[in-house]
């Protein structure tokens, strides 16, 4: 499985895709949280906290995630070589957890420096130093879930078709629909709101992101990511029978 990682990482950093992911994450970040004049800028809240980067970094994985992923297997199978993949020396399961993770370090590298912006804001703050250290750790917590559902999502949907815009396509909708969509639901339907709610992915990040780390929320995040992949590996299984 180290040999699928290694290959999905070289793939991303030998073409420009690694380094337009990573660049398009904080400039967007970057551009909203300390430029642009709205909800999102963190000088004009006037509170020394990173609430609107975790409010705003979803919405823009929805659509970077599924970019990146939207190559994993769809590519293999226009280029002919899934079939070589599904021979080598490894379970169905190794190819497909590998190819996960390769994605998911990707995201991962373009989150880390977005650390700066604790130091920034600690040293904003009055007094100096005056952050919600638990809430911070327990978002950036969250959106490593997070980002781990999305990709567990995109990988399923790049087994869908050989036409890497058909699984963008899919993987946004999908990730749109978890994430916000139960929310909506949960809108219109005021008796079971709270239910509804909790099949969502928003309810739970929204909870991780006081701070406070439950087994239910790991749980919930854990499933969706086991069960997409579970998915994934019974497409490749048909695709190979």
């Amino acid at each position: 499985m180290k040999s699928i990682v290694l290959r999905e990482i070289k793939s991303f950093f030998g073409s420009p895709i690694g380094y337009l992911v990573i660049a398009i994450f904080l400039i967007i970040n970057g551009l909203f949280l300390w430029v642009f004049e709205g909800d999102y800028n963190i000088l004009n809240t006037g509170f020394a906290d990173l609430t609107p980067f975790f409010t705003l970094a979803p919405w823009i994985l929805i659509f970077l995630i599924p970019a990146v992923t939207m190559r994993s297997f769809s590519d293999e199978k226009k280029q002919g070589t899934l079939e070589l993949l599904l021979t080598k020396p490894l379970s169905i399961w190794q190819i497909v957890n590998g190819k996960f993770l390769g994605a998911l370090l990707l995201i991962v590298m373009a989150i880390i420096p977005t650390f700066i912006y604790v130091k920034v804001i600690s040293s904003l703050g009055i007094p100096e130093g005056n952050i919600d250290m638990g809430s911070t750790i327990g978002s950036y917590f969250g959106l490593l879930f997070l980002i781990a559902g999305y990709s567990s999502i995109g990988i399923f949907t790049s087994t869908l078709s050989d036409n890497q815009i058909i699984a963008f396509i899919v993987a946004v909708f999908l990730c749109f629909f978890l994430y916000f969509g139960f929310e909506g639901i949960a809108t219109v339907t005021p008796t079971f709101s709270n239910f509804i709610s909790a099949l969502g992915m928003q309810d739970h990040y929204k909870s991780m992101s006081r701070g406070v780390i439950d087994t239910r929320d790991i749980i919930y995040f854990t499933s969706i990511a086991i069960a997409f992949l579970s998915f994934t590996v019974y497409n490749l299984k048909s695709f190979k029978s």
